[in-house]
């Protein structure tokens, strides 16, 4: 027990010497011109997003995750037939009830 202990912190030690001498040394980011956007930045790249964005953000997700139960949807359908259109019908539908949910709650109002 005591020389699988010991194995473990030399290879940690050593993992951590290896780092520190194969580490970059950077120097600090200088105010350079914009890459390829054409603007100059109007505030920080690091800083926080505007709490807004989180609805706009979720509701993002539950449409990728409606394409996600989409593809392997097509791929079935011809095989299952009218019970697997009405499904999607449903799924569909209850998708849009959750939109129309969150734009009656203002998710989608900017001001």
């Amino acid at each position: 027990m005591l020389l699988l202990l010991a194995v473990c912190v030399l290879g940690v030690l050593l993992l951590h010497g290896a780092g520190r001498l194969c580490a970059v040394r950077r120097e600090p980011a200088r105010a350079l011109p914009p890459f390829s956007g054409g603007l100059a930045p109007a505030e920080h790249p690091a800083s926080r997003f505007h709490v807004r964005w989180y609805p706009v953000s979720l509701v993002f997700l539950a449409f990728d995750m409606e394409m996600l139960f989409m593809y392997p949807w097509v791929r079935v359908v011809g095989e299952m037939g009218t019970p697997a259109v009405v499904e999607m019908f449903l799924f569909l539908g209850i998708l849009l009830a959750a939109v129309a949910y969150a734009w009656r709650e203002g998710a989608f109002r900017w001001s």
